[in-house]
């Protein structure tokens, strides 16, 4: 399929879940036209929307289908304005030579002191001691409130959440040890668990911190909150479907555990305007926030600068730096050079075939870079002089090619 190139007329992103305006300027100040809307948009919808963007911007209630990119003729690139990127179909968007790109640090900071903070009310039992002061209870008992200073903190998945509050952790006097399938690099004084039982039985709290993989669904339920040692605390600010709620309701009631944090659930309203249900409401020291672990004004701009700035590197340059479904590649900018990027399938012998036509067309080459990842590959061509219109139909025509565009 050959892409829209640069000199197609309408340049169209749309930008939906209230994303921060500074994304909106920033696409508007290169000459898009942003349309924006303030909740997240349902399959039906976004297929009614979607035939003449060429970006679009999400959070995490948007889903990118396999419908979706159907109708997306022109689509180029798709902003994750957040760290998942589960509500996207991935290997659809990947067929179409469709980018994918996210913030997988801009809110690290934000979640992190949201942690922090709740551990701290959970540990004091501060869930509860509010709740009594608005019943017009003055209760100034000390029993099951305690310091963090000394408490064992577990926290499953080590990754740039899990490390920066490893350390944030320290300062605070908390003892700390992690567990992670890959092979993390241990912070501070932090202990590697070799397994989630190990850590489970030996901390008095613990976090998730794991990615949204679907190997994840389910993956903390009865047996684990079974391990955990009586009296410790649980919180969620990773993904909702990996936590089994009615299990924790369970053993909250019990009181086989002292507390817990839950930011994120299995099914989340698409607006403040859907009632949010749960079993977990009206529970004792139990904290519900409604997905709002990266939602500071401060990480949200930064999430707004670094996509949009990702999205426009992305169709300016062809620059796929950080793209969570192509190759990792970039070309340093050249003065007065032309550019076509090349996505195709990733077969032996594709190079050689795009140089073949550009020899044949008498076009030189004045800068290459060629990445591939699974069974996609990415060429970036730089050349000093213009595309003709046949040879870049020949580009597309090639068997393996997937989308072809100019720069």
């Amino acid at each position: 399929m050959v892409a829209d190139a640069s000199k197609a007329p309408a340049r169209r992103a749309l930008l939906v879940e209230n994303i921060h305006p500074g994304a909106v300027a920033l696409l508007e100040a290169a000459g898009w036209s942003a349309s924006t809307l303030n909740r997240a948009v349902g399959e039906s919808e976004l297929v009614d929307l979607i035939a003449d963007v060429e970006l679009i911007g999400i959070r995490s209630q948007t889903h990118i289908t396999e419908r979706v990119l159907d109708k997306a003729s022109r689509l180029m690139a798709v902003g994750a304005f957040c760290i998942g990127t589960n509500q996207i179909d991935l290997p659809a968007a990947t067929q179409r030579g469709v980018g994918v790109f996210n913030a997988p640090f801009s809110n690290t900071r934000s979640v992190v002191e949201l942690v922090v903070s709740e551990i701290i009310a959970l540990t004091r039992r501060l869930t509860d001691k509010n709740a009594a002061m608005h019943a017009g209870v003055w209760d100034k008992s000390a029993t099951g409130s305690h310091e963090v200073r000394g408490r064992r903190l577990g926290i499953v998945g080590y990754g740039n959440i899990g490390t920066q509050l490893s350390v944030l952790a320290e300062n605070l006097g908390m003892s700390v040890a992690f567990y992670d399938t890959a092979d993390r690099l241990a912070l501070g004084n932090a202990r590697r668990c070799s397994s989630l039982e190990e850590l489970l039985g030996s901390v008095d709290v613990v976090t998730l911190h794991v990615d949204g993989r679907p190997d994840n669904r389910n993956f903390f339920g009865d047996a684990e909150f079974a391990r955990m040692l009586p009296g410790s605390i649980f919180l969620n600010l990773s993904r909702g479907f990996v936590v089994d709620h009615e299990a924790l309701r369970a053993h909250i009631i019990s009181g086989h555990l002292a507390g817990a944090a839950i930011d994120v659930f299995p099914k989340e309203p698409g607006s403040r305007n859907e009632p949010f249900e749960s079993q977990l409401r009206g529970l004792p020291n139990v904290i519900l926030t409604p997905h709002v672990g990266g939602s500071t004004e401060e990480a949200q701009e930064d999430i707004g600068q670094f996509v949009g700035h990702k999205l426009l590197d992305y169709v300016q340059t062809g620059a796929t730096s950080l793209s969570v479904n192509l190759p990792n590649l970039e070309l340093p900018a050249r003065a007065g050079a032309h550019g076509v990027v090349h996505i195709h399938r990733n077969t032996p012998g594709v190079l050689a075939k795009i140089n073949a036509i550009f020899a044949d067309h008498r076009v030189n080459i004045e800068g290459q870079a060629l990445g591939t990842r699974g069974e996609v590959g990415y060429v970036i061509t730089d050349v000093a002089s213009d595309f003709t219109p046949e040879m870049l139909s020949r580009l597309a025509g090639m068997d393996e090619t997937i989308r072809i565009r100019t720069l």
